[in-house]
């Protein structure tokens, strides 16, 4: 059957059969498949939807439309983790450290970012030195010498799903959750972990800003794994404010290691040791989240944290001296307009400010600033005083340094609000 048969059975509203989709596939990867009519084709799945049976077969093709790594020796030890991109979350700098030093093996390949959102690679990167780009054979040395790496997906993993994706990304169909969830999941098994834990954002500055939308996807995956035989689960979090009081690259390394060195707290850890329970749990762990405390507090994440970016050629001792990270040659404080309480931290108006002073890309080629960012001062439901500082700006042009966007974004009334309810929902099934 050609495509326009199968783009016209999916107008239809017609299922696709799993050797139809596989067909399709292999057409995207070796390019007989001419882009204008897998535009087609995709708008089709995106108006009609797919069926879980067609979701599975679109995973497991474009998983394995090229390498896949193989943990196979590892057993049921290895873990990976998943974020659906967020503001201030640097969860992977704590979860990953957290869980290798419970001894599971966690290999997380990462993304940069784009938009309003971080990426893991640019984070990791603002440390001097920090290779990203692992060979095969680096990636698995380092998993039998330090038990983790964060690395860049190499060009070799779903090859399909990069083609399909940048058409997606220009035709509309991105908004599709059955295409979403195929997506994210054939990475996620071609990366080769038996344990998944998957933190799926709502609210204003999330890509699925409705919970009931996020929990969806988060159950579309959740199900795409446990049928490919992984053990999977899904953590809805709330995104409206920032996860992490810092937001920018560098400085959301420096609040990680501050939470590993014990200097801080708070929702940033709270939701790291939920993800990085869940996984301990998957793996038979009974007292779970007591084990994931433990490694912050004895400093064994710390150490595994400073043993994984060694080994990825850090030149500079940032866990011992977290303040290396500060390099920015500006900085300017915010202060609250009057009394009251904090209502409202704007996280996507704080990220599009990062991103205005050179901390993110609206192109993929286009440079960051690893080092500017903003400091919060204040939390959601917190009482605030005239003149009491609610922010800090980073910044290395002073002409770019705009306090009033950052007053704007922290709103201040005279009703206390409650405070953010960060986990939302823990999907299992």
């Amino acid at each position: 059957m050609g495509m326009l048969d199968l783009i016209e059975r999916k107008k239809r509203g017609d299922a696709l059969s799993e050797h139809e989709i596989r067909s399709w596939i292999a057409g995207v990867s070796d390019g007989s498949a001419p882009d204008y009519q897998s535009s087609a084709l995709l708008m089709a799945m995106t108006l009609r939807g797919l069926d879980a049976r067609e979701i599975d077969a679109l995973t497991d093709a474009m998983a394995n439309s090229g390498e896949r790594l193989d943990l196979s020796a590892y057993g049921d030890c290895s873990a990976d983790k998943h974020s659906s991109g967020g503001v201030g979350d640097s969860t992977s700098f704590l979860v990953v450290p957290i869980v290798a030093a419970c001894g599971m093996v966690v290999g997380k390949m990462s993304g940069r970012g784009l938009g309003h959102t971080g990426g893991t690679l640019d984070k990791i990167q603002a440390i001097r030195g920090v290779r990203t780009q692992l060979s095969k054979s680096e990636f698995y040395r380092q998993l039998d010498t330090v038990g983790a790496a964060l690395a860049g997906q190499t060009g070799e993993i779903c090859p399909a799903d990069k083609k399909l994706y940048a058409l997606r990304d220009v035709t509309g169909t991105v908004d599709c959750t059955g295409l979403i969830a195929a997506s994210i999941m054939s990475k996620k098994l071609a990366a080769g972990a038996r344990n998944i834990v998957l933190d799926v954002k709502c609210g204003r500055a999330a890509f699925m800003q409705r919970r009931e939308d996020a929990a969806e996807l988060a159950r579309m995956m959740v199900g795409i794994g446990k049928r490919a035989g992984r053990n999977v689960r899904a953590v809805v979090t709330d995104m409206r404010a920032p996860l992490s009081r810092y937001v920018g690259n560098a400085l959301e390394v420096y609040g990680a290691i501050r939470i590993l060195r014990g200097e801080e707290r708070g929702p940033l850890y709270d939701v790291a040791i939920e993800l990085a329970s869940n996984l301990l749990g998957m793996h038979g762990v009974s007292d779970a989240r007591a084990r994931a405390e433990r490694a912050v507090e004895s400093g064994a994440a710390l150490e595994r944290f400073d043993r994984l970016i060694r080994a990825q050629g850090a030149t500079e001792d940032v866990c011992a001296q977290p303040q290396l990270l500060n390099k920015a040659r500006c900085r300017q404080d915010v202060y609250a307009a009057e009394d009251g309480y904090v209502t409202d931290i704007d996280a996507m108006q704080i990220a599009r400010y990062v991103c205005d002073i050179g901390g993110g890309r609206r192109k993929m080629d286009d440079a960051i600033d690893p080092y500017v960012g903003a400091e919060l001062h204040v939390r959601v439901a917190q009482p605030i005083a005239k003149g009491e500082r609610i922010a800090t700006i980073y910044a290395n042009d002073p002409s770019r340094i705009r306090a009033d966007l950052m007053q704007h974004a922290v709103r201040i009334g005279r009703e206390r609000t409650d405070p953010i309810r960060w986990i939302r929902e823990i999907i299992e099934s």
